[in-house]
């Protein structure tokens, strides 16, 4: 699911932000030893290529793509910059899309030879899919089990599945996590989701144990989001990405239950849910038998295609095998052909989502060129695809990097960049989970700036953009957004800025460069994520995960394996 913060998010921010900082815009021309690259005029030129409708919204595998992508690798070319995919600037990402046909989906109560059938409507009470790469999957009378949080976290001393055997069955699981629910600092990381807490985490630790079919019971506080925002994200077109076992090591049936179809579903089977519920909150929590069968069956249309990633390196001097990422997508929603049709503007520009990010990733990659003394440290420009279709582009990188996770330091993703003038502070979103935020917060203090951390923690945002595919598998990953405290017009005006943003362009042909913007916030941002990459690409640093973060143990794991 697409990141909605600092989008949706930033209003909140309000709450937090206080006074302090530089009392005056940066101008367009940099002090001494600032990136003379990164100004406001190179940056607009950027977006406005990018966003332009000669790009058609940038979907991927469309004529949009190969606009997209040939603009990237013939910047990255014209900088010097080293292929870095084998000779090319292109990684394939094999795609496949999965429109499924309206789902059928039941409960049985009792003896499934007999019992009461309760039909559950499509998407009103349920919405059901398969990730599976097949014409067809089904499960059918499969024996529910309510597993609480449906959690293995080996650090927090936590296994809802322990002595449990699930092979075959559906178990039924709740959103988010035990300190979520709890509000308490001791259990999990409190307020502060974990991956844990993500329904990502849930369907992949589900088909872990077995499970033929796995339901996340909806709850919009804790799940940060309405049925809305579920019915309208997993119907339609489903992108997925298209791996060799076509994802059959997944549960054959995912979907998602209505909290008032969830409550109705627990009292036809006697059992009190809110009961069962705080039963999950305690750690020696004991998996429940159901007494319910299900049944559902989904019948898709399947279209692969190819997409691409494109990738370029500036070689370190010192230590050229070792590498700091900079990431952003340059993909975005394409065009509604039906709109055109109907005499209306069909393109999804996608300016600031994520025309911005895009052109601050080639910023910086000119700005690292231009150096007169080369990074100790190789850097890696990575512009991922289908971000916006579930992070497919960063995560096929993920689960086959081309340069070793062992030997990649760490790095920074760009979703959105600031058009509304410099701020006070940089928001931190996941701060807190590693050693870079500390790093961040030395280069903001120097720059006159503060480093603000994410308002919403409990809404997972951390795992919601493309740094958390490399997160996953070990890599520190920090991921700032612009600030909310503007420097001249302070924080009721961000707050205007975010609100207006959020009701008429976000996901919406609306998303277009408009020339009032003012781009010195999003340079001074630039500015700052460049002075922050020289304090570890110039050092032999190491930054690592905090003792909580649930990525350590990936990180410790593949530094060992790299030796």
């Amino acid at each position: 699911m697409k990141k909605l913060f600092p989008l949706l998010g930033l209003a909140l921010l309000a709450l937090t932000a206080c006074e302090g900082g530089p009392s005056d815009a940066p101008s367009d021309q940099p002090t001494t030893g600032e990136p003379a690259a990164i100004t406001e005029a190179a940056l607009e030129d950027h977006i406005v290529t990018l966003s332009s409708d000669e790009f058609a919204g940038r979907a991927p595998s469309s004529p949009g793509e190969e606009s997209t992508v040939t603009y990237l690798s013939d910047r990255f070319a014209a900088l010097g910059l080293e292929p870095g995919n084998d000779g090319s600037y292109s990684h394939d990402v094999p795609l496949v899309d999965i429109t499924a046909d309206p789902a059928t989906a039941s409960i049985r109560v009792g003896d499934p030879s007999g019992g009461e059938e309760i039909e559950l409507d499509y998407p009103t009470d349920a919405v059901v899919w398969t990730t599976r790469v097949v014409e067809a999957a089904a499960v059918e009378d499969s024996e529910m089990v309510f597993v609480g949080y449906g959690i293995v976290a080996p650090e927090y001393g936590w296994d809802d599945y322990a002595g449990l055997d699930v092979e075959g069955k559906t178990v039924v699981i709740l959103v988010n996590d035990p300190g979520y629910a709890t509000q308490n600092p001791d259990l999990f990381t409190g307020n502060a989701m974990t991956y844990y807490g993500r329904w990502t985490y849930k369907f992949e630790e589900a088909a872990r144990q077995g499970a033929a079919a796995a339901l996340v019971i909806h709850q919009t506080e804790p799940a940060s989001y309405g049925w809305e925002t579920v019915r309208n994200s997993w119907t339609g077109p489903q992108f997925n990405l298209r791996p060799e076992d076509d994802n059959m090591g997944r549960v054959a049936i995912e979907g998602w239950l209505t909290e008032e179809t969830t409550s109705a579903i627990f009292q036809q089977a006697g059992l009190d849910l809110p009961a069962l519920q705080a039963a999950a909150l305690e750690p020696d929590f004991s998996a429940v038998e159901m007494g319910l069968t299900f049944s559902s069956s989904v019948q898709n249309t399947l279209r692969t295609s190819d997409s691409r990633n494109v990738i370029a390196v500036l070689p370190g001097s010192e230590a050229p095998e070792e590498y700091f990422f900079y990431l952003a997508h340059w993909d975005h929603l394409g065009t509604d052909e039906a709109l055109q049709a109907a005499g209306e503007d069909g393109i999804y520009n996608g300016a600031v989502d994520n025309a911005t990010g895009t052109a601050g990733l080639l910023l910086l990659a000119e700005a690292w060129a231009a150096r007169e003394e080369p990074p100790r440290r190789s850097i890696v420009f990575l512009a991922v695809t289908a971000e916006e279709q579930g992070l497919l582009g960063s995560k096929h990188y993920g689960e086959g990097p081309i340069f070793p996770l062992s030997r990649t330091v760490a790095g920074l993703n760009m979703d959105g960049l600031n058009y509304f003038g410099p701020t006070h502070d940089v928001v931190v979103t996941g701060h807190g989970m590693s050693e870079l935020d500390g790093i961040m917060e030395e280069v903001a203090a120097a720059a006159g700036r503060r480093v603000a951390p994410d308002p919403t923690p409990e809404a997972g945002y951390y795992y919601r953009s493309d740094h958390f595919e490399l997160a996953k598998v070990g890599v520190p990953m920090i991921y700032p957004n612009h600030g909310i405290d503007h420097v001249e017009r302070g924080v009721e005006y961000g707050r205007m800025r975010a609100a207006e943003y959020r009701a008429e362009r976000y996901h919406m042909p609306t998303d277009e460069y408009d020339e009032t913007w003012d781009l010195s916030g999003a340079v001074e941002d630039l500015r700052l994520y460049f002075s922050f990459t020289e304090a570890i690409v110039d050092s032999d640093t190491w930054p690592q995960w905090n003792e909580e973060a649930e990525f350590r143990a990936a990180r410790e794991a593949s530094l060992a394996a790299g030796g």
